[in-house]
């Protein structure tokens, strides 16, 4: 696969890990709220995250980019959005993806943890939908300025 030139733009994804249909839309609205137009793959569960980061039987491999970004949640069918994570940051080729952690879990040994095992920003989702979609519309805000290396 060519490298993308430093100048040349390509779409990059954001993986979305969320088994919850209502917050995956709500995310989803208010990250394009935020103006942030990348392309979002939605996901439910641990293992269906892994499959889409490995892609080793999926048969457009060579047409397939890793994510620019995965959001998040801790609490996911098959594997827990723990297992996700680690399972991301000892592999060579996700270990320099960014993680978001978005989840209910406001535990600060959770938090910790999380930290431990290389996420790079942990959100609590709100329960309250007014403030649930703030929350999201300003990650969405962070997520527009935040500058990530180049996959080469």
């Amino acid at each position: 696969m060519p490298v993308p030139k430093q100048d040349e733009k390509r779409e990059v994804t954001i993986l979305l890990v969320e088994d919850d249909p209502g917050h995956a839309l709500l995310i989803e609205k208010n990250l394009r709220r935020a103006k942030v137009t990348n392309q979002i793959t939605v996901v439910t569960d641990g293992q269906a995250a892994l499959d889409y980061l490995s892609s080793e039987n999926d048969k457009t491999k060579d047409d397939h980019l890793l994510p620019i970004l995965v959001l998040l949640d801790l609490n996911i069918p098959v594997l827990d959005g723990y297992q996700v994570l680690t399972h991301m940051k000892a592999d060579e080729r996700t270990k320099h993806i960014p993680v978001v952690i978005l989840t209910t879990t406001d535990d600060p040994r959770e938090i910790t943890k999380c930290y431990e095992l290389g996420c790079n920003v942990y959100v609590t989702k709100p329960v309250d939908y007014g403030q649930f979609s703030e929350a999201i519309h300003k990650l969405g805000l962070f997520i527009s300025i935040v500058a990530i290396p180049n996959q080469s």
